[in-house]
């Protein structure tokens, strides 16, 4: 059975200029991990005995960034789910879209993780070098972009 795992893309906005497009104040939210190849990922975990995915991804964000589900608005119709294998055995990864409601909360990261960085959308594919990663991250960006 695939291990499965859930988690947020989280997005802040900048406050923008009236010259600029909405969407060129995006970042996305990026841990860098203190084990293994240090990669870079969304926050994300395995799912709990008697969690559902929703759940185990506001805990999760929780955990690994100090995020509370409070201070995050949960985005609507966006849902990606990613497989791929670990170490030989099929992983299945749940993403939910969530945006900060106040661009300047702190970011409080646990042992897992090193690292954390606000990327506008370029740099943010550049940070995660899974090619399904990145394919993501610019879904979600055009999925912002037709909602504005």
């Amino acid at each position: 059975m695939a291990v499965r795992a859930c988690g947020l893309i989280i997005y802040r906005r900048l406050q923008s200029t009236p010259s600029s497009k909405v969407t060129d104040g995006i970042e996305y939210l990026l841990l860098q991990t203190s084990y293994g190849t240090h990669h870079w990922t969304p926050p994300k975990g395995h799912v709990d005995p008697g969690e559902d995915d929703l759940q185990t991804a506001f805990r999760e964000t929780q955990e690994e960034a100090g995020l509370q589900a409070s201070q995050l608005t949960l985005i609507e119709g966006y849902k990606k789910e990613l497989h791929y294998p670990v170490r030989g055995k099929p992983k299945t990864v749940i993403y939910w879209l969530a945006e900060m409601k106040d661009c300047n909360t702190e970011i409080k990261l646990s042992e897992e993780h090193q690292a954390f960085q606000w990327l506008k959308l370029e740099d943010a594919c550049k940070f995660a070098e899974y090619e399904d990663m990145q394919a993501t991250l610019k879904e979600v960006h055009q999925f912002l972009c037709s909602k504005e």
